[in-house]
């Protein structure tokens, strides 16, 4: 297979060889669904609860005398319906997922993924992505020449000026490869890979 190589400019420099192999295999929803779901599984730290009105602090007295003060009948300061109480069908915390994944399965997702992505020609591939300074504007501009809105930007190493540039823009994402995970890919309209990015990212899916 090939894909189309572009400069920073945007002309096409020419075609860049990939596998078959990694790059033209068939989209297979469920081990999609299935690795995706697992990640965000996996990513909850599980300390979130909620009280009910037997955990939260505060006297188990009745707040006042049932009839005669004019006022509605209360029988706990820790009733649902006042502020500060407890909450209704309080749910605990969350247990961590035992979701596993061998690296075989998740190998085989993402050449599922990125092969949908080239299908769907949502995947570009450039030459390198410079930044000389970490200007959002500088950013911005050079977008604008590629065409591109929402992207998630994947290099093989950390590049400084262009991860500062892209902290201020909500729709766009610079993600090194070692840190590359399936939510992101399937979560931006386009995904832009520098070819050393690529040509590391083949090696390890082989």
């Amino acid at each position: 297979m090939e894909l189309n190589l572009q400069t920073m400019s945007a002309e096409l420099r020419g075609v860049i060889s990939v596998s078959d192999r990694i790059f033209a295999t068939p989209f297979n929803e469920t081990l999609v669904h299935q690795i995706v779901t697992t990640y965000l599984d996996r990513g909850r730290a599980g300390t979130r609860a909620l009280k009910s009105r037997a955990q939260v602090r505060g006297s188990g007295n009745k707040p006042w005398r049932q009839k005669g003060t004019g006022r509605a009948r209360a029988g706990s300061i820790k009733s649902p319906l006042w502020q500060g109480g407890g909450i209704t069908f309080a749910v605990g915390q969350f247990e961590r997922s035992q979701k596993k994944l061998n690296r075989k399965m998740y190998r085989v997702a993402l050449r599922s993924i990125f092969s949908e992505l080239i299908r769907q020609a949502r995947l570009l591939v450039i030459e390198q992505f410079l930044l000389e300074k970490p200007k959002t504007r500088d950013l911005v501009t050079q977008l604008n020449v590629l065409n591109l809105g929402n992207a998630l930007i994947v290099t093989e190493k950390r590049i400084e000026n262009l991860r500062l540039a892209a902290r201020n823009l909500h729709s766009v994402e610079v993600m090194e490869l070692d840190v590359l995970n399936p939510v992101s890919l399937i979560g931006f309209e386009k995904v832009l890979m520098t070819v050393k990015a690529l040509r590391k990212l083949e090696e390890s899916l082989v």
